[in-house]
């Protein structure tokens, strides 16, 4: 059980009903407002903020192929701290021998998470090609959002398609579809699963509204978050779908920095806050001057600013962890104190690798010229660089390309995966 296990362990009470409960939301105006003070100045400013620093993180990166082999880590990050946000946790090296089908031949709780963690990098990759394919494609709409669901689920086994209520009682969860039973998070019920598709259908109205302008769109990104939590579409796997939809819309709205920033590995870090804002703007109007819809405008501009604060400081975390002088530094250092088993072939290496940082690729004639070394002693360098996986190359005689092997992940990017203390 995914997000409704992740609750439990912050003491967020979920029950499963069998009957609607009396005070299960009917009416799409329950939701209301679906936007918090637009006018705002420091949302204002803190959109402003987050659009620049996501803005210069490709600037850091000359090279395509560079940034998509960052990218691709990036990828790995959001799935790490999103299993993290849900209570799992899945070592990068479990995360990437996941992605080879090596499963551990540990205990099966620990295979299971190495299929979460293959599952989500699946349904993040599809889902991106489906946004840079299909122009056309409504993110905001139910059928988008349950394709997100059945595009993970369907990529987990029979097995691990089951969860249970607090009682104990198992059901069986099925890929994209709704839910049909009635839930509590915590002290919010969500609305009643017959209106589902109203709600739904509202969400999308609201957030697809030709009226909110492109400076306003990075807070319209941040109270969809909580209002898809709010509806809690599915019977399990909300929180991770959740993430995974923000990141389409940062995607549709160009402000992933080509992938190569994350707003998992924020809310990871502050996730007792996450979870504490999400809660919080789930209660309804305090008073007279709280707005007036049946929920608190006051908390959900609260949430989308630490929404928008936290994807600031991630962003200006990858900004400083890409500026290209300090990151060629670090594979310097990786080479002169980690990489000790390549000997003295350390120093070759190091340069081979330190000009792809910035260059990508090049013709393995280079590697004389980057070495001072013969033909014969260039050849086994290659040989050795390609067969430790420091960089690759698409055939036997083809250029040789800039790679991330697992081994040099914490030595080229330090604290991009921090081992957090989460209860299990």
């Amino acid at each position: 059980m995914l997000f409704l296990n992740s609750l439990q362990n912050l003491n967020i009470s979920v029950k499963v009903f069998t009957v609607k409960p009396k005070e299960a939301y009917k009416g799409i105006a329950a939701m209301e407002p679906m936007l918090p003070d637009l006018q705002s100045r420091e949302l204002a400013e803190l959109s402003q903020n987050v659009t620049l620093a996501i803005g210069e993180l490709s600037a850091h990166l000359p090279s395509a192929v560079v940034r998509r082999q960052v990218s691709q880590l990036v990828q790995r990050m959001n799935c790490y701290y999103s299993n993290l946000i849900e209570g799992h946790k899945t070592l990068p090296r479990d995360i990437e021998q996941a992605e080879r089908q090596q499963l551990t031949e540990g205990p099966q709780e620990e295979r299971d998470k190495q299929l979460l963690a293959e599952a989500h990098i699946q349904t993040e990759a599809a889902m991106i090609k489906r946004l840079e394919s299909q122009e056309g494609v409504d993110v905001f709409s139910s059928d988008f959002i349950c394709w997100i669901h059945r595009t993970f689920y369907e990529r987990l086994p029979e097995s691990m398609r089951e969860a249970k209520t607090l009682a104990g009682a198992s059901y069986q969860i099925e890929p994209g579809q709704l839910r049909e039973f009635m839930v509590d998070v915590g002290r919010h019920t969500p609305p009643d699963h017959s209106v589902l598709p109203q709600f739904l259908d509202r969400f999308r109205k609201a957030y697809s509204e030709p009226s909110i302008l492109a400076t306003q769109q990075l807070v319209a990104i941040a109270a969809a978050h909580h209002r898809l939590a709010w509806i809690h579409p599915f019977g399990d796997g909300n929180g991770r779908v959740l993430r995974l939809h923000s990141h389409a819309l940062l995607h549709r709205q160009n402000l992933h920095g080509h992938g190569l920033c994350t707003l998992s590995r924020g809310l990871a870090r502050n996730r007792q806050s996450y979870f504490n804002h999400l809660q919080a703007a789930d209660r309804g109007r305090e008073n007279d001057f709280d707005g007036r819809g049946n929920l608190s405008a006051k908390q959900l501009s609260a949430f989308c600013r630490f929404f928008l604060k936290t994807l600031l400081d991630q962003a200006q975390f990858m900004n400083g962890l890409l500026n290209l002088a300090d990151f060629r530094t670090r594979i310097e250092r990786h080479f002169q104190f980690q990489a000790l088993d390549l000997k003295q072939d350390q120093e070759a290496i190091s340069a081979i690798v330190t000009t792809l940082a910035y260059e990508g690729e090049m013709q393995r004639e280079r590697v004389k010229t980057i070495t001072g070394k013969g033909t014969t002693t260039a050849a086994r360098i290659i040989k050795l660089g390609l067969a430790e996986g420091y960089f690759s190359s698409p055939s036997p005689k083809g250029v040789l390309q800039f790679a991330l092997p697992e081994k040099a992940w914490e030595s080229y990017f330090p604290q991009l995966f921090i081992d957090l203390e989460i209860d299990e």
